[in-house]
């Protein structure tokens, strides 16, 4: 109730800062067309009331997409969501938040006097790369399937808001490749995750130790789920990943390190549950009573008859999502529609013209989306990674390893999980945070 809650108060408050937002584009132009806006805009001089126009619409839909610091939403609303409405916010509507931000920008506010595209690009990248990093190490400490996910879709929001922000069809085609593979890898996690909530009432990963071996396929799929997390090819998500990197990587050298670290943890924490749960790995998980962590033990199975067999659509599902995102990274065909729309998307004055029925070729060259040698060997890095994450995590039971785990525990997990404190009044005050800080950077 409590997540539904702040879900519902947290976004009407987004969705009230985009039409604040809006309705000053309005004052300024008269119009409410992208096309038409950003036309008027062009022969205005960039001042306070279009950066504050710019932050406040784009707000709504950074809520909407669970960047950092407006994420702390997602994972609640996960925790109490039946499985269907978890499948769809985290495989769509957080990709449609960005996906919304970044058309908003390229139509209305990348105009000769709008928004500079390398203080955005800056910006988008700084908040990019935080979320990804915040949403690898609080997915790796989640016990609770639902929040591990959700917590993995932050990281990889992160991921795909770093591809986006670098303004480039390449870096734009990467991701929207990145995000169809990934919307079906996450949807299908979601969904085995349903199944053992189904069978036992429960979705903790200590709890269920060793009690998902009567669900072998479940258990495969769960498995397939978190290698093609990690970027295992050739799945989609690692053709993605490699394409979003090779962009990133011609900006900023030491961005494709964060693709491989995010992928790895992310990928490795649904490894480590898989074989905790399925295959009784290692021994039982230690219990940490520091009041934090949210177990995940005690939910309600969402069908009131946990002794009958599975039936066939719940696993039947997660294995069509998987085989087309595996499809995603096989079919040239599929990558090359989006490298066109890509390069569309990325192009103000072809789409300016289509608005106005007018035929324009975008003047950029097309992004290659195929595969690369360091693209596979990147995507089989950050499998073994993550491979070698949840091993560590299971059988690491030296003095040293424990050491290290509770020093790093002590001074960055616990701060960042009483950060996530799940009370309203907290959020409400990140997000406000959140809008200052957005103002002060991109006005200055």
């Amino acid at each position: 109730m409590q997540g539904a809650l702040i879900f519902g108060v947290v976004n009407s408050l987004g969705a009230y800062c985009t039409l604040l937002g809006i309705g000053l584009l309005y004052a300024r132009t008269g119009e409410l067309g992208l096309a038409q806006i950003g036309l008027k805009l062009a022969g205005h001089h960039a001042d306070s009331l279009l950066t504050a126009a710019f932050v406040l619409v784009i707000t709504g839909l950074l809520v909407k997409a669970a960047v950092v610091p407006f994420h702390f939403w997602l994972p609640d609303a996960h925790a109490v969501a039946p499985t269907p409405v978890c499948m769809l916010l985290s495989g769509v509507m957080v990709e449609l938040g960005l996906y919304g931000a970044l058309r908003i920008y390229w139509v209305v506010f990348s105009g000769p006097h709008g928004i500079a595209a390398p203080h955005l690009r800056a910006t988008f990248v700084a908040a990019g790369v935080l979320t990804a990093l915040l949403g690898a190490v609080m997915c790796w400490q989640q016990r609770h399937l639902k929040r591990m996910l959700a917590f993995s879709t932050v990281g990889h929001v992160g991921l795909f808001l770093i591809g986006m922000a670098l303004l480039t069809p390449e870096g734009t085609a990467g991701v929207a490749l990145y995000v169809a593979a990934h919307a079906g890898v996450k949807a299908a996690l979601f969904a085995t995750a349903g199944v053992l909530l189904d069978r036992h009432g429960s979705v903790d990963e200590h709890g269920l130790y060793g009690r998902g071996r009567d669900l072998p396929l479940a258990g495969a799929l769960f498995g397939l789920g978190g290698l093609a997390l990690a970027g295992l090819p050739p799945f989609g998500t690692a053709l993605g990943k490699a394409v979003t990197e090779h962009a990133a990587g011609d900006r900023l050298l030491w961005l494709p390190v964060v693709f491989v670290l995010v992928s790895a943890a992310t990928g490795g924490a649904v490894l480590r549950a898989c074989a905790r749960i399925f295959a009784g790995a290692g021994p039982r998980p230690q219990e940490h009573h520091d009041g934090t962590e949210t177990t995940g033990t005690g939910e309600e199975p969402e069908i009131r008859d946990p002794q009958r067999r599975i039936p066939i659509p719940m696993l039947a599902v997660p294995a069509t999502l998987l085989c087309a995102s595996l499809a995603a990274g096989l079919l040239t065909g599929f990558g090359s529609a989006l490298a066109h729309a890509a390069r569309q998307f990325t192009d103000r004055t072809a789409y300016t013209a289509a608005v106005f029925g007018h035929a324009v070729t975008p003047s950029a060259p097309l992004p290659d989306v195929g595969w690369s040698v360091e693209g596979v060997l990147l995507a089989l890095a950050s499998t073994a990674l993550a491979a070698l994450f949840a091993a560590a995590a299971i059988w690491g039971t030296g003095l040293a390893w424990h050491g290290v785990g509770r020093a790093v525990r002590r001074r960055v997990v616990l701060p960042l999980r009483r950060l996530h404190s799940g009370h309203l009044g907290d959020y409400v005050t990140w997000l406000v945070v959140g809008v200052a800080v957005l103002l002060v950077v991109m006005a200055a």
